[in-house]
């Protein structure tokens, strides 16, 4: 569906061919009371805003003029996906094995799309949008790069937000990051201390 006659937001991804898959498949009335009701967001939400600045692992995928698709994983610190404005996000993208097959695919195509999972939420978060490759910017680089963050600037990627949808925890296996593990630990073992030392008075207490 060209962008001019999209009607709702979500038809950036339901197509016509999409919709009449859900025709048959007894899904499309639920998709058009949602979008009667205002349709997937457009801007970026202050929830979605911290989820994005939660992330530490993105997915980012393209197509080149071919329609080929591909996805690139892209991760860094807490915070190393930038919220810029309510319809920007962008991300100092590191050197790597120097393939450029996303800035590829975007100097012929435009159209990306952002996928964000949280495993210990389970929680994930598709955006729909255009991105485009920023070289040479080195005050933008300075503003972007995480401090103290160990990589070296190549280039920036620019995601101009065009619409979001957040789908079911259903299916998303429970999991944990290492740190938040590590730090859980860390705290059951002080309380487990903490506990012995109160036994242990409580033990000299009754002799």
């Amino acid at each position: 569906m060209k962008d001019a006659l999209r009607r709702y937001s979500s038809d950036i991804a339901f197509t016509d061919s999409v919709k009449a898959i859900q025709t048959r498949k007894n899904s499309r009335h639920a998709y058009a009371r949602m979008e009667q009701s205002g349709s997937w967001e457009t801007r970026i939400t202050p929830d979605l805003k911290v989820f994005i600045a939660a992330q530490t692992s993105v997915f980012l995928a393209t197509a080149n003029a071919e329609g080929q698709p591909y996805i690139q994983h892209r991760g860094g610190p807490a915070g190393f996906l930038h919220v810029l404005d309510d319809h920007t996000v962008g991300f100092v993208d590191y050197s790597g094995n120097r393939q450029f097959i996303t800035a590829g695919n975007l100097a012929e195509n435009p159209k990306s799309h952002l996928f964000l999972i949280d495993y210990s939420q389970r929680r994930r978060v598709k955006i729909w949008g255009e991105s485009k490759v920023v070289e040479a910017d080195e005050n933008l680089v300075a503003l972007m790069m995480p401090p103290g963050y160990k990589a070296r600037a190549e280039q920036i990627i620019i995601i101009n937000v065009v619409a979001w949808d957040e789908n079911c925890p259903q299916h998303i296996p429970h999991r944990f990051d290492a740190a938040d593990v590590k730090t859980a630990l860390v705290m059951r073992d002080k309380r487990i201390e903490t506990l012995e030392s109160e036994i242990e008075k409580l033990r000299l207490s009754k002799r």
